[in-house]
């Protein structure tokens, strides 16, 4: 679906830009800009979720899951660089207002209507960030097109042809707006931030109550890709054989992979509690690590 997604995209931006030189319509060149960069957020899409989708091997041991991430960060950074060139063109076209060909704009918008609409409901919005980055500049270009058919018809019966520039800057708005999203969840995975809609202190908390718990510190929560969640811990408990803390530890994977969809967790069970806080932790000897997948 990406890739006819992005084959259809493509040969609608080459009709738009063409329209947009023969209706000298600015609105049609910026929403031709704008479908660009879709064409480009497809193909990074198709790209990174190959590339997430392949398992991990001897020099990428967590696998490539980032590798959406990666690109769906470079591209809301394209388009944060694409809504400034529209402001700078807008701001041009305001103070030079120029005669348009309404009634292209609005047969070509009505295609870009319709196909956008069509991606849109094709790819779906989903939880992988990669996709939703593109099923976002879809559902913003279709935006763009029902705004610049109204713009259009308002030009056609009013003769008020800033509007095609204000249409301009809309877009621009509505790509900043979208785009602003993606780059603080990217972001935040990349710098291997706590996953969003997750609190510490809840996970804290949950792993606290459990029998046979006393204590956990040094939690550490991020993210692997888009979906996938990881946690490394230390957890105090009593003087016990390994055989006899395996309850424990399968207690504490449970609430992870249930409560918080966390499925990849190293915890590291402590006799003799440590104190990170101040200097490393010297009791690593006395204590017995497991490692749950």
């Amino acid at each position: 679906m990406l890739f006819v997604s992005l084959a259809v995209t493509v040969a609608f931006v080459a009709l738009e830009t063409v329209s947009g030189f023969r209706a000298h319509s600015l609105a049609l060149l910026s929403d031709a800009g704008h479908n660009l960069t879709d064409a480009f957020a497809l193909l990074l899409a198709a790209i990174g979720y190959y590339l997430q989708s392949r398992p991990a091997d001897h020099k990428k041991t967590y696998g490539y899951q980032r590798a959406g991430v990666l690109a769906a960060f470079v591209n809301a950074l394209t388009l944060i660089v694409l809504a400034g060139v529209l402001f700078y063109e807008s701001y041009v076209r305001l103070m030079h207002p120029q005669p348009v060909a309404t009634m292209t704009m609005i047969v070509v918008a009505a295609i870009g209507l319709m196909m956008n609409l069509g991606i849109v409901m094709g790819i779906g919005g989903g939880h992988d960030l990669n996709l939703r980055i593109a099923w976002l500049h879809m559902l913003g270009d279709a935006a763009s097109s029902a705004g610049i058919i109204a713009g259009a018809i308002a030009i056609r019966y009013t003769g008020w042809l800033a509007i095609d520039a204000m249409l301009s800057i809309l877009i621009g708005f509505g790509i900043v707006w979208s785009a602003w999203g993606i780059i603080k969840d990217s972001l935040n995975i990349l710098l291997e931030g706590l996953p969003k809609g997750l609190r510490l202190s809840d996970v804290t908390g949950e792993l606290g109550r459990l029998d046979g718990v006393i204590d956990v510190h040094d939690l550490h929560i991020w993210s692997l890709g888009s979906e996938a969640h990881a946690l490394s811990c230390h957890v105090l408990i009593e003087d016990m054989p390994p055989s006899a803390s395996e309850s424990i530890l399968r207690r504490i994977n449970t609430v992870l992979c249930d409560r918080f969809a966390i499925h990849h967790s190293t915890i590291q069970f402590e006799h003799i509690k440590c104190a990170l806080a101040e200097a490393p932790c010297t009791t690593v000897s006395q204590a017995s690590k497991q490692h749950q997948h």
